[in-house]
């Protein structure tokens, strides 16, 4: 089971989608042809945003670790970005049976009527076998404790999913039939609903009700997330200089670093119009059979991956912003031991599901980051033990990986998933509760469930 579920995570997601909407289009009555082309517009955009996101890593990390150096910012906890998280989570004893584990308590949600939301989105299983893993061992290697928090964490996520894919259709134009089941965007929507409502009250924030194309009309070039990124790229070049001296010598360098950041900027949205494409003719196509099936109150979701939506003008602007006031939040905030570097290229998806109730306003999207950013750099550093222990097995299974190894004399950590309040709350109950935290896990989760049951019914 472990070789073969190694296998197909080992394909990826450019070679999988192609196959997945291929044999999904067919069995809905799309042509042959017309479902093969589908799967290959999201394949290939899986390709163009890995090199694009590989490029943002590549580019940003080296001066990233230069001005770490130079202003002595090293703390405790090593990142290991998420890839390498992600590779610890698959290869932990909960994550080789993560995917049909999940898959069969998706069908028997669907089956109970307890949720529309049919969760392909595999690769982004590792963050439910990532939960299961540091429970596993704060819970001395339990593997039924393991399976415990990540099937909480599956049926938590498909509800979230269910509430949310209204409001997020709703805001990204041509998601009809998609919802988001990845535990890493939900985890942040109850904050986005509260600080949202919260900055309502204060009298006067409604003149700042500002999005990407207002900021564009009132700032013009400046409001433009290509020009943002272009200037945070030089200005983060700038810093990784020791004195003027360098400055001078690396005035190359640094340019070169700014137009990388805008070229990020500004193909990201063109990358992910062709998910858009590829998503089109195959959520169509869900529509009308469930109409025609079940009627057309009837409805179903496809769970896709966060990627699809990355590209929003808002959440490239504050996630640009948010990068170097990270950094200076991981050094400032007093018991923090965690310094996100290679984590940095996913802080995009922190504000896939913020949008939707912010209204991709600016100002808000960024307070909200800014909030589950100085929480989530804490719930790292906490998690760090646990996660270390993990990386430690894979690590020894696997000697030649060298992505998997953590320094010697260093913690391991990862801003996705480790930040999310979401995973923090499970693991949370059953470090500090355990058998009690347990319980009160299983109780919300069976309440949550048969709410969401009742929900449906009622529609």
């Amino acid at each position: 089971m472990e070789a073969v579920f190694s296998y197909i995570i080992g394909l990826g997601a450019a070679v999988m989608m192609p196959i997945i909407f291929t044999i999904l289009g067919v069995c809905i009555g799309i042509k042959f042809s017309k479902a093969l082309k589908s799967g290959l517009y999201v394949g290939v955009g899986f390709v163009g945003l890995g090199v694009i996101t590989g490029l943002l890593t590549s580019s940003l990390g080296p001066a990233l670790s230069q001005v770490v150096e130079i202003y002595g910012l090293e703390l405790n906890v090593f990142d290991m970005g998420w890839p390498a998280a992600a590779s610890v989570a698959y290869n932990t004893t909960v994550g080789a049976f993560i995917i049909p584990v999940c898959l069969g308590v998706n069908l028997l949600l669907l089956l109970a009527g307890c949720t529309r939301t049919v969760n392909i989105d595999l690769w982004n299983y590792w963050h439910f076998a990532f939960i299961g893993a540091v429970v596993y061992f704060l819970m001395d290697h339990s593997i039924a404790w393991g399976f415990f928090a990540a099937i909480i964490c599956y049926i938590v996520t498909l509800v979230m999913a269910d509430l949310t894919a209204k409001k997020f259709q709703k805001f990204y134009p041509g998601m009809e039939g998609i919802s988001i089941p990845q535990p890493f965007c939900q985890g942040f929507t109850p904050f986005a609903i509260v600080i949202g409502k919260v900055l309502d009250k204060i009298p006067g924030f409604d003149k700042l009700n500002i999005d990407a194309e207002g900021m564009k009309k009132k700032f013009g070039l400046f409001g433009e997330p290509l020009f943002l990124g272009v200037i945070i790229g030089i200005i983060i070049g700038c810093l990784a200089c020791k004195d003027t001296t360098e400055l001078v010598d690396n005035i190359p360098a640094t340019l070169g670093l700014g137009i990388k950041m805008g070229a990020v900027m500004e193909l990201i949205p063109r990358i992910t119009s062709l998910f858009i494409e590829g998503l089109k003719p195959i959520s169509e196509a869900t529509r009308e059979l469930i109409a025609k099936k079940f009627g057309a109150d009837k409805e179903f979701y496809i769970g896709m991956s966060p990627a699809l939506v990355i590209g929003h003008p808002t959440t490239l602007i504050v996630s640009l912003l948010l990068i170097p006031v990270t950094l200076v939040l991981a050094v400032a905030l007093p018991g923090n031991q965690f310094l996100p570097l290679a984590s940095l290229a996913g802080m995009f998806y922190v504000f896939v599901m913020v949008l939707p109730y912010t209204n991709g306003n600016v100002v808000k999207s960024f307070i909200v980051g800014l909030v589950v950013m100085a929480i989530g750099l804490y719930f790292v550093t906490i998690m760090a033990d646990n996660f270390t222990s993990a990386a430690h097995e894979v690590s020894a299974a696997h000697p030649d990986d060298k992505a998997v190894q953590v320094p010697e004399g260093f913690s391991a950590g990862a801003l996705d998933f480790a930040s999310s309040p979401l995973a923090f709350a499970i693991y949370a109950c059953m470090r500090y509760i355990s058998y009690i935290g347990a319980g009160i896990l299983t109780i919300l989760t069976i309440a949550l469930v048969a709410w969401n049951r009742v929900r449906i019914n009622r529609k």
